[in-house]
């Protein structure tokens, strides 16, 4: 059984409220009452008046109250059990948070643009695992696999290129923290997703990128930039102060490596996709994700609960009906069978 909205209880603190009014309302009747006449004489003003209706009408209204009172709570009752399985592929998205991600040759800049791809991939998802990785000079881990969707875009949200001291762009570095995630052996649905601009990358990446597509693991590339490059920017409170140079006071520029992560992708499999345009980078992921075999790796058994609010408000109803049908008065065919050897 499931109760739905059980704040409603709290309406139930009224009943005993209720309760102690119309005692003290009795008490006072009575107490006035006797100030008026001698019980004996009330008695035969009047004959028909019932001492133990009113009680009866509480009675009424009380259950009526609590009826209805359960009735908003909405208890459901469980009919039967059903077996809810999950198949689906383990992606670990890997994110660049170098500085040179702040290249604005790409709407707003790199780094936004490649939360804004991996964000609609996985609003884009059904029932795959996932779990994310940002690395710059060196990879460290952020969400390991989960299928908590709303948490993996809370952590990538919070991702920026201030996160890691050390810079560069250790793709390799990515790889190797990524085949940590993937601790299932006989799967063969594991894919590595890495968003870069692909520059100023270590040698070894394309090596590690073979290791892993030996292990199964398929690593889809995706470039975030421009081929003709931009100056990284030196920002304070959103206003652009210089932008970065190197030793001989040249400004940077950062350009989009595509070859390099096209040799990535290629070496494990995968396939190298430009970044400029997110549906047409959402729908190539989506393609190559239905392609894929889906690996069950979660079942759950689920009750099926139906609502039984309406049985406790047609009860209600019917005691409010009762309520106001029921006379403060003796009913005579109930006096006249004289049941307990006394009036009623």
């Amino acid at each position: 059984m499931q109760l739905e909205e059980k704040i409603w209880f709290w309406l139930l603190l009224l009943v005993p409220i209720i309760i102690f009014l119309f005692v003290i309302v009795q008490v006072w009747k009575r107490h006035a009452q006797n100030k008026f006449a001698h019980h004996q004489i009330l008695k035969r003003l009047s004959p028909n008046k019932s001492h133990f209706k009113p009680i009866l009408k509480l009675i009424m209204l009380c259950l009526a109250f609590t009826c209805l009172t359960i009735a908003m709570v909405n208890p459901k009752v469980g009919t039967k059990l059903e077996t809810v399985k999950r198949q689906g592929v383990d992606i670990v998205f890997a994110v660049d948070v170098s500085k040179s991600m702040l290249a604005e040759d790409i709407a707003p800049n790199r780094i936004e643009k490649s939360k804004q791809l991996v964000t609609q991939i996985i609003n884009n998802l059904a029932s795959d695992r996932i779990g994310i990785i940002a690395y710059a000079g060196k990879a460290v881990p952020q969400l390991p696999i989960t299928t908590d969707y709303a948490a993996a875009k809370m952590f990538l949200q919070s991702m920026n290129t201030d996160m890691l001291s050390s810079q560069g762009t250790a793709i390799n570095e990515a790889i190797q923290l990524a085949r940590t995630y993937f601790n299932d052996e006989e799967q063969t649905n594991r894919v590595l997703i890495i968003i870069s601009d692909g520059e100023d990358h270590s040698d070894l990446s394309q090596d590690i990128a073979e290791t892993a597509a030996e292990e199964g693991i398929k690593i889809f590339t995706i470039g975030v930039g421009s081929l003709k490059g931009a100056p990284i920017p030196i920002k304070q409170n959103g206003i652009v102060l210089n932008y970065k140079k190197d030793r001989s006071g040249e400004t940077v520029v950062t350009k989009l490596n595509e070859e390099t992560l096209r040799a990535i992708a290629e070496e494990a499999n995968g396939q190298y996709i430009n970044g400029l345009n997110t549906t047409e980078v959402v729908e190539a992921i989506r393609d190559i994700l239905n392609k894929m075999d889906k690996k069950e790796f979660e079942a759950k058994e689920f009750a099926e609960y139906k609502d039984q609010f309406q049985w406790f408000l047609l009860l209600g109803i019917f005691f409010i009906i009762i309520d106001i049908f029921l006379l403060e008065r003796k009913t005579a065919w109930l006096e006249r069978l004289n049941l307990f050897n006394q009036n009623v």
